[in-house]
């Protein structure tokens, strides 16, 4: 690619990003703008893919259950918009998209692999680490 446009991308991408699995349950706080206002507005949900990886490219599609309808957004990582990323909860998944999960309702969509320690213990790689040695010294 053209070395201009790298030092572009480069200067739009964001440094904050977390480490976003499909899997994991978030929270995006996105700036909503109404007539001259602006305001943060949080959409929580499942995130059932991840496109074009981490790059400036990079889009998060969420999906959570709203009065019944199930509600999908998708998410630029790197838009100006997008203020802030939370991972909330971690699920183990066998999946890289979780498309399937549109047509199941109820404890059927909620069926993942096991939930991990939260993300706000650390990494994964430490988190891993401490279970590892926990299970070791039983």
């Amino acid at each position: 690619m053209n070395d201009t446009i790298l030092k572009f991308n480069k200067t739009h991408e964001k440094k904050n990003i977390p480490d976003v699995r499909p899997g994991d349950t978030v929270k995006v706080v996105q700036l909503i703008k109404e007539g001259d206002k602006q305001r943060p507005q949080a959409f929580e949900g499942l995130v059932i893919a991840l496109r074009h990886g981490k790059g400036i490219n990079g889009m998060l599609t969420v999906r959570k259950i709203s009065f019944g309808v199930g509600v999908e957004r998708i998410f630029p990582l790197h838009a100006p918009t997008v203020q802030s990323i939370e991972v909330l909860r971690r699920a183990k998944v066998r999946r890289a998209k979780l498309f399937f999960v549109r047509g199941k309702s109820g404890r059927k969509a909620r069926k993942m692999r096991g939930e991990l320690v939260p993300p706000s213990t650390g990494t994964i790689q430490e988190v891993a680490e401490d279970t590892t040695d926990t299970i070791n010294e039983e």
